[in-house]
C-alpha cells in the first residue's frame, strides 16, 4: 500500500492523494463495522416459545429436535437375597445359624432381641427360617410359622426390630354330602373331605352315634364347611358350619355357634348342646371285640367271669382318650388288668381303662384331664390275648354298660343368647336345606 501511495504521489497532485487516502480509510471502517449475516440473525430478544412455528420446516434429521423433560429420580430397591432353610427334627437356632455361616454371637443377639416373643426359639419341623446376610453380617431373619403367620427380625442402628406378620385368608363355604356304602372314611373321601375333616365330623356326632357299632349301609351325611384361600389358592379347611347325619333313620343336626365370650360349640336347632359329658367310645374307630356280659367265659382263664365292660380291639399304640372330664385317681398296675388308669368324674361316676401299653407322659394321680385328652396307649398288658382296651363305666360303684348307659347332657344355650342363636340357627338350617335339595335334584338328573 505504501508503495502504491508513493507511486500515486509521483503521478497525482497532493490534494488528490489526500482525498484518495480519506476514501480508503472510510472503506476499511465500513468493512470492519458491517455485521456478518450470521451475527445479525442471532441478535435481538428471542421470541416466546409458543410464538415459534415449525410447521413449515420439513422434519429432516438436521432440524428435528426432541426435548426430554427431566424426571424425578426413582430408586428401585435391590431385591433381598433370602437364604431359606427348612427346620428339621432336632434343629434349633444354633444349628440353623451355623448352617447359614453365622456365629454363636449372632445366635445370642437374636435370642436376646426376640426373648419376649420367643418367635425364634420355638421352631418346629417343617417350618422355614430365612436369612439375609450381607458382608458376613445378619441383616434380616424371617421365621415362617405357616402360610398365614411369620415373624421378621431386621437389623437397625441400635439393635434389632421385630415385626409380626399375620395374614387373613379369604373364607368360602362349601357344601358336600354322601351316602355310606362301606365306611364313613370311604364315603367322606368320595365327598372330597380330608381325613382331618372326617374325624371332625365324627367327633361332632360322636356323643350320639357310635361309629363302630351304629353305622349302617345307607346312612348319609351332609355338611357346610369353610375352605381357606390365600392369593387365590386353597391353603386349607376351616370349621364345619352346619351338619346333618342320618343314622338308622334317626336325624341328627349340629349347628356351630359362637357365644358372646368367643367360645364356639355345636348345638341342636333347639339350642341343646351336641356335647355330652361323656364320649361313647374312648378309642377312635376301634372294633368292639367283647361286649358287656355278666356271664362271659374268660378267654384266658376259661371260666365264667362277668365281663363288666367293653373291649375295643385296636393296634398297639393307638391313643386312648378320657371319655369325660375328670381327675386321675389311680395310675399303675392292677392285677389281670395290667396297666390301668381310673378317672373320677364328679361325685358318683368313674371310668376305668385297662391293658395299656404305656401311660401318657406328664400325668400322675391327681392330674385333671379334659374330655378327649389322651391318657395312654393301647397294649396287651395283664391277662390279654391281644392288644385292646378294656373300658368300664361305673355309677356309684355299680358297673353300667358303656354302650347303652344314658349320658348326661352338657349345658344348653344361655338364655341371654337364645334370641341371637335362633336367628342364626334358622339361617343355617335354611342354607343346609337349600344345598341338600339342590344336591338331590342334581343327583336325580344324573
Amino acid at each position: 500500500m505504501l508503495h502504491r501511495i508513493g507511486f500515486f504521489r509521483g503521478q497525482l497532485p497532493t490534494v488528490h492523494l489526500i482525498a484518495a487516502s480519506a476514501c480508503l480509510v472510510i472503506l476499511c471502517l465500513t468493512l470492519v463495522l458491517l455485521p456478518s449475516e450470521e451475527v445479525a440473525a442471532t441478535r435481538g430478544d428471542a421470541p416466546p416459545a409458543e410464538a415459534v412455528s415449525t410447521s413449515s420446516i420439513p422434519p429432516t434429521p438436521e432440524n428435528q429436535t426432541v426435548t426430554v423433560q427431566p424426571e424425578k429420580a426413582s430408586v428401585t430397591p435391590e431385591p433381598l437375597n433370602w437364604i431359606n432353610f427348612t427346620v428339621g427334627s432336632g434343629d434349633n437356632l444354633t444349628t440353623l445359624f451355623k448352617r447359614a455361616g453365622l456365629t454363636a454371637s449372632d445366635v445370642y443377639h437374636v435370642a436376646k432381641a426376640s426373648k419376649a416373643s420367643k418367635s425364634f426359639t420355638r421352631l418346629f419341623p417343617g417350618q422355614t427360617l430365612s436369612f439375609v446376610i450381607e458382608n458376613g453380617e445378619l441383616q434380616k431373619l424371617k421365621h415362617i410359622q405357616s402360610q398365614l403367620e411369620s415373624t421378621v427380625l431386621s437389623k437397625t442402628t441400635t439393635g434389632f426390630d421385630i415385626q409380626h406378620v399375620q395374614r387373613t385368608p379369604d373364607i368360602k363355604q362349601r357344601f358336600t354330602s354322601a351316602t355310606i356304602t362301606d365306611s364313613l372314611f370311604l364315603a367322606g373321601e368320595e365327598a372330597g373331605l380330608s381325613s382331618k375333616k372326617i374325624m371332625e365330623l365324627a367327633s361332632i356326632f360322636g356323643w350320639d352315634v357310635d361309629f363302630v357299632l351304629d353305622i349302617r349301609k345307607g346312612d348319609n351325611f351332609s355338611l357346610i364347611y369353610e375352605e381357606l384361600f390365600l392369593d387365590g389358592e386353597k391353603i386349607g379347611e376351616g370349621n364345619i358350619i352346619a351338619a346333618q347325619f342320618i343314622n338308622r333313620d334317626n336325624r341328627f343336626t349340629a349347628l356351630r355357634y359362637t357365644n358372646a365370650e368367643g367360645d364356639s360349640s355345636y348345638y341342636t336347632p333347639e339350642g341343646y348342646s351336641m356335647r355330652k359329658t361323656f364320649l361313647r367310645s374312648p378309642v377312635d374307630f376301634a372294633r368292639v371285640s367283647s361286649r358287656f356280659n355278666l356271664r362271659r367265659k374268660h378267654p384266658v382263664l376259661n371260666t365264667i367271669r362277668a365281663h363288666k365292660g367293653v373291649d375295643y380291639a385296636a393296634g398297639t399304640g393307638t391313643k386312648i382318650k378320657a371319655s369325660g372330664e375328670g381327675k386321675i385317681i389311680f395310675r399303675g398296675k392292677k392285677g389281670g388288668y395290667g396297666n390301668v388308669v381310673i378317672l373320677q368324674h364328679g361325685g358318683n361316676i368313674t371310668t376305668l381303662y385297662a391293658h395299656m401299653k404305656a401311660f401318657k407322659r406328664g400325668q400322675r394321680v391327681g392330674t385333671r384331664v379334659k374330655q378327649g385328652q389322651v391318657i395312654g396307649f393301647v397294649g396287651s398288658s395283664g391277662l390279654a390275648t391281644g392288644p385292646h382296651l378294656h373300658y368300664e363305666f361305673r355309677v356309684n360303684g355299680v358297673h353300667k354298660n358303656p354302650l347303652k348307659v344314658k349320658l348326661p347332657q352338657a349345658a344348653p344355650i344361655a338364655k341371654t343368647e337364645e334370641a341371637i342363636f335362633k336367628s342364626e340357627a334358622s339361617q343355617l338350617l335354611a342354607q343346609l336345606e337349600t344345598y341338600t335339595a339342590q344336591s338331590l335334584a342334581l343327583n336325580t338328573q344324573q
